[in-house]
């Protein structure tokens, strides 16, 4: 999923919506380096990349690419499901889409310090261009798939002729997107209470176990 998804997934606190964010670029051997709200959402949103990738819906979504394309199918579905979600807002969140947008850029600078580089460099970009709010439009998602394509070091041009794919058979992936989506809800909700009791368990000491 891409970043409007997670920090949507992860909205109930600030440190959350940084920790769905840092899932992209915190190694698994750092993860424990942050604190636990925040690491538990590390972990979350990896978890909610392999649910996404491995949900029916999205798989079928993959096959619909054109052969060489396919391999990139991921990174467009992932910036067209934001463009969904912002289209269908008021199904999946209450808080108004700007100002959780907000919110979370507001998040992110307060956490700054604890930032990994590329993260840091990238915040600047991130806020002054609003890269969450331009989701909003299809033009938004032909713009960050383009802008992705540009960090590519070889076949840029694949993945944004994936936009043609996408323009070619959007309603049908928009209907597995209508699909998959409520039930990847569940499943965050779900894992993330798993995590959130596991981390609870590993604060009492031996002896209250006994």
């Amino acid at each position: 999923m891409n970043y409007l998804a997670h920090i949507t997934l992860a909205r109930h606190s600030d440190r959350a919506m940084v920790g769905a964010m840092l899932g992209d670029f915190v190694k698994a051997n750092d993860v424990d380096n942050y604190p636990p709200e925040i690491a538990r959402e590390i972990t979350l949103h990896r978890l909610i990349d392999s649910y996404t990738d491995s949900h029916p819906a999205v798989v079928a979504s993959r096959e619909l690419f054109g052969t060489g394309r396919r391999r990139y199918a991921g990174i467009v579905l992932d910036v067209f499901y934001d463009y969904l979600l912002s289209r269908d807002w008021a199904l999946y969140c209450a808080v108004p889409r700007e100002a959780l947008i907000a919110r979370f850029y507001g998040a992110l600078t307060r956490h700054e310090a604890m930032l990994p580089a590329r993260l840091r460099e990238m915040l600047p970009y991130l806020i002054e261009q609003d890269w969450l709010g331009g989701y909003a439009s299809f033009e938004g998602v032909a713009h960050t798939v383009a802008r992705v394509s540009r960090r590519l070091s070889r076949n840029g041009h694949l993945l944004r002729e994936g936009i043609d794919d996408l323009n070619l058979h959007r309603d049908t992936i928009a209907r597995g997107f209508d699909r998959f989506f409520p039930e990847l809800v569940a499943f965050a909700t779900a894992r993330r209470a798993e995590l959130a009791a596991v981390d609870k368990l590993s604060t009492y000491p031996l002896t209250s176990l006994s």
